[in-house]
Formats: structure tokens, sequence, C-alpha cells
């Protein structure tokens, strides 16, 4: 969930997840505004792909709504090949991602620092986007060959110490096992954990700063 924003703007729990799947398995074109910066849908690289997207929902630590109902999943194209490297590596296990935020507009970062204005938990809106807000991070799960959400020990945005990537105390050892195993996966596509959230995961030059992009999420 971690992000940091730009004044520059650049135009152009635990539930069962909700897998959202394009029609006849094809996925629409990104917008205009949103192939211009690069961005393009998960789906594309991650076929089987299982979207949970938690803020297209009321179901997070904000209780609102604060994305489309049919937003998608934009990732930066730089995050393609490993994306689909951690996809393959559990796919082998019979497990699949799943994914519960990608890109973020900055609007949103915005009205979740409200909600939480906390920078050990959310961050602060700044003047540079970077991390979710420039589509380089993912939030994600697994999910096993049935579809059931693995035990990680928490829910999503859980803003506890047991939510941190390698917490031992009050997370059983299960769960520990299976954020490593989630770790490994993504590590084989070179995408690092972040310390302080276990499903925080970030891509190439996640932490570069940018102008802001807004693109909308549908």
């Amino acid at each position: 969930m971690r992000v940091i924003r730009a004044a520059v703007v650049l135009c152009a729990v635990t539930a069962a997840p909700a897998a959202q799947a394009a029609p006849d398995g094809g996925v629409p074109p990104v917008s205009p505004a949103a192939a211009a910066v690069g961005f393009l849908d998960v789906r594309t690289v991650v076929p089987d792909a299982v979207l949970d997207l938690r803020y297209a929902t009321a179901n997070n630590f904000v209780g609102a709504q604060l994305y489309p109902a049919d937003a998608r999943c934009l990732v930066h194209e730089s995050m393609a090949p490993g994306l689909a490297a951690a996809a393959a590596a559990l796919r082998a296990q019979g497990e699949k991602l799943v994914f519960w935020d990608c890109y973020r507009p900055h609007e949103v970062q915005v009205r979740m620092f409200e909600a939480v204005p906390n920078p050990a938990w959310v961050a602060k809106p700044g003047p540079y986007s970077r991390s979710h807000e420039a589509g380089r991070s993912v939030d994600v799960t697994i999910v096993d060959a049935a579809g059931r959400p693995v035990d990680m020990g928490t829910d999503f945005d859980d803003f506890s110490a047991r939510a941190t990537a390698y917490a031992t105390d009050g997370v059983s050892a299960a769960a520990q096992a299976n954020r490593a195993r989630l770790r490994t996966a993504m590590a084989a596509g070179g995408l690092a954990v972040y310390s302080g959230e276990w499903w925080h995961f970030d891509g190439p030059g996640a932490g570069v700063q940018r102008p802001i992009i807004d693109v909308p999420v549908d």
C-alpha cells in the first residue's frame, strides 16, 4: 500500500477473492492515456491472475469504494517480465497470484492519508510519483489450486507488526512459510518485498521519483 506522490501532473479481511476475467479470454486494450505512459493490463502477462482489487470495493481500511467497480490492474510494462516469472513459479506449484492493488491514482492516495494520517502506515502524498502511483509496485497474495486464499497470517492492510514481511510474533509457522514462498516466487521475477508489508512488492525503478501519472483505472 506504500506510495509517495508528485505535484506535477503527467496528463495523458480475508474474503475469497473475486476473479475478473475478460470476455472470451481476451483482454481489452488499456486507455490511450494509460498506454501513453507504458501501462498494461496485468492479465496480458498473467492470464490466470485473480483480481481482488480491494479499493474497487468498500472492503478496505478506508471503508469506502475508491476505484470504479470495473477497475483494472494496471502496471508499468517494466514489471511484465517479473510478474510473468513470478506467476509461472507459483503456477508450477498449483497456485495463482491474487492482485489486491496495482497502479493507484494520486487522488486515491490523498484520500487514504486523510483517512489514516500516519506515515508509518500510509505514505503521505508528496511532490513526486513512485511505487503504486507510478504503476511499479503491486500488492499480492496467493490462492491454492482450489481457489482458496493461502494463510498469510493477516489480511491486506493490517496495520500491525504482524503484517511486516518477516514478522514471527503472532504469525504461525505455516503463514511464515507461505510468505516466504510468495517472496521466493516474486524474487524469481526480480520483484522485491517491502519489509513493512508482506504483500507489497516493488518492480524496477519503483523508488524513482517521477511526475504524477493521472490516468483512468478502468
